[in-house]
């Protein structure tokens, strides 16, 4: 079967960073795509699993064992140490919404049983999986007990069957990537977190774009050979990028500043548990080696951070999807402007002071409060406000909302702050 290449996908730019992080660091943990019907959403997810480098195994091993470090504990093990191993394609495999329990976590071989009447393991979905991609489309609509396993498997990197007097244990580590309409219904919560990025897709509003589109799909469809020739030069070079990416992966420094600044985003998002800050982190550092750089930059977490974090954060019934770019703009700072050119101020300039008609999202036009700050240079000023309010249950409740920004990215910058007569600054962060 010929599959639509993943470079001749039109638009649904998210979506490719996404997927294209994840085969670039597969501990990234998977990708959930959200969206209306008809958005190729399952093209892409099968299109761009033909881009993935391939994957070295150890000969007649049915769970696919690196050679250069095979799994101790692998039932068709122990392996030699000078193993034969042999190159394969990454595996794509997709679990049907209704696969039974035995088809996803293995049972036993039936035949061998009747015949010789041995019990001996038939591995499942999730060994033949591991070191892969499992693809569940209309992953909303999968059944309860199905879910717990992919929580099990996904949580510990292992699948354990007990059953039918079989007791084997084996690696399952694999990218897991599911697609869903949330027309049909939502997630529930411990599956959704286990996803490590999210993207929302909808179809475009361009009517040339949609043209495209169809022109593109037509032309796949009435000779998928000529059309698949057409790109598989960009197919190859997509795929070569992909696998340098995964080489300098392991150079890619994640300095304490950036550690600092992921923690502050994730705080002030109210994100729970920590997943969010380790997936953000492996986020940035991947989309750091894509681009080529040798360090995470403020662009790598932002743009980590708007794809790990929305179906993270906590959200009201009625709060639409997604994550407010303007507070994670004043979280990160603004970038960094180039070098301006030498001028006559003898004082080389400086930073602009704000102006004195700042607002809030509390209010607008409220009358300004300067803040002095100790002479001691401070990169970082985070403040929070204190606001009360009344909730379901009649109770007082109390909520504390990061509103501060990043000012002063040079190191002397001790200028006043102007703030809302009605913040109260509570904390100041001093230069690394």
């Amino acid at each position: 079967m010929h599959v639509y290449p993943f470079s001749a996908v039109v638009g649904s730019d998210d979506l490719a960073l996404a997927l294209t992080l994840c085969a670039v660091s597969p501990d990234i943990g998977g990708v959930l795509v959200r969206g209306e019907k008809g958005t190729a959403k399952s093209t892409m997810v099968r299109a761009q699993a033909a881009l993935l480098p391939q994957v070295d195994e150890v000969e007649g091993c049915r769970f696919a064992c690196n050679p250069h470090s095979p799994d101790p504990s692998c039932p068709d093990g122990p392996h030699p140490a000078d193993a034969t191993g042999r190159g394969r394609p990454a595996r794509l495999v997709e679990l049907p919404v209704g696969a039974t329990e035995d088809r996803v976590t293995g049972s036993l071989h039936l035949q061998k049983a009747l015949s010789a009447g041995t019990a001996e393991y038939e591995p499942g979905l999730l060994a033949l999986a591991h070191r892969g991609v499992l693809y569940v489309d209309e992953v909303n609509l999968l059944h309860d007990h199905l879910v717990d396993l992919l929580l099990d498997a996904a949580a510990m990197g292992r699948c354990t069957v007990e059953r039918d007097g079989v007791s084997v244990t084996h690696a399952a580590r694999f990218v897991l990537v599911g697609t869903m309409n949330p027309e049909e219904g939502e997630l529930r919560p411990q599956l959704l977190d286990r996803f490590g990025l999210t993207v929302e897709v909808a179809a475009p509003r361009d009517p040339r774009q949609r043209a495209e589109i169809v022109r593109r799909r037509l032309a796949f469809d009435s000779d998928p050979e000529t059309f698949t020739a057409q790109w598989a030069g960009a197919e190859a070079t997509l795929s070569e990028r992909i696998a340098g990416a995964r080489d300098r992966l392991r150079h890619v420094r994640l300095t304490d500043a950036s550690l600092v600044a992921i923690a502050e985003v994730c705080a002030a998002f109210d994100v729970d548990g920590m997943r969010a800050d380790l997936v953000t982190a492996k986020t940035a550092v991947a989309h750091a080696a894509w681009a080529g750089r040798d360090e995470v930059t403020r662009d790598d977490i932002a743009v980590a951070a708007k794809l790990a974090l929305p179906h993270r954060r906590r959200r009201n019934p009625f709060d639409s999807p997604g994550m407010d770019e303007e507070l994670l703009d004043e979280l990160l700072g603004d970038p960094e402007p180039e070098q301006p050119e030498p001028d006559d101020d003898p004082d080389g300039g400086g930073a602009p002071e704000p102006s004195d008609g700042a607002t809030t999202d509390s209010g607008v036009g409220e009358s300004p409060t300067t803040v002095d700050t100790p002479t001691e240079p401070y990169r970082t000023r985070v403040f929070t406000a204190e606001r009360t309010g009344r909730g379901a249950a009649g109770r007082r409740s109390r909520a504390r909302t990061t509103i501060g920004r990043t000012v002063g990215e040079r190191r002397g910058d001790t200028g006043p702050i102007h703030l809302p007569a009605t913040i109260r600054a509570t904390a100041l962060t001093p230069c690394a």
